[in-house]
């Protein structure tokens, strides 16, 4: 698959013997199929609202596709996000609803900030804020060790993100993302 042929393994766990997890979350962002047997792009549907309509209160994009849901490995944990834009600065609000605080969360709010950046690229507009909400909020017993060392760590200042604009949003390489100034505390194990 595309995620092993680019040393992606954080979805191994759930991956079938072909390593497929079934309909998750691109599939329903790119291609969620509707009654009449067509398939929307929701990706593409919310950059167009962004360029053509950017005030809409309506720009969402889900994974939470309930016909589908027993047909996924592992249902969505971050099921939506809202574009929205004010004064052409582009916010995006996200919910889980089941958020492992320590692994998933950090990883999926640079995920989310990174694709904030990209649809404000692609659109003309500044980046404004990532909002991130959870439901279900936890961290897993065998992980208090390692949130008690991350907690007592001093925070280092945040580096910059310097994305280099692709011809489209489905363009991008990780070539075109660089972190400047990305100064970590050693591997906690």
């Amino acid at each position: 698959t595309w995620l092993q042929d680019n040393n992606i393994r954080i979805w191994n766990e759930w991956a079938d013997e072909d390593g497929e997890l079934g309909p998750v979350y691109g599939v329903q962002w790119r291609s969620w199929p509707t009654p009449d047997g067509r398939h929307i792009d929701q990706i593409s549907e919310s950059l167009r609202m962004l360029q053509e309509n950017p005030e809409s209160r309506r720009n969402l994009v889900s994974a939470w596709n309930v016909s589908e849901l027993d047909k996924m490995a592992l249902m969505p944990c971050h099921l939506l996000f809202q574009l929205y834009v004010a004064e052409e600065r582009l916010s995006m609000q996200v919910y889980q609803r089941s958020a492992d605080m320590f692994l998933g969360v950090p990883f999926n709010i640079a995920s989310y900030s990174l694709l904030t950046h990209m649809f404000a690229q692609q659109a003309g507009l500044t980046v404004g804020e990532l909002i991130w909400t959870g439901g279900d909020c936890h961290i897993y017993n065998n992980h208090i060790e390692q949130v008690k060392e991350q907690l007592s760590r001093e925070p280092r200042p945040y580096p910059q993100l310097e994305l280099r604009k692709a011809p489209s949003l489905f363009e991008y390489s990780f070539d075109d993302i660089k972190v400047v100034g990305y100064d970590p505390h050693p591997t906690i194990t």
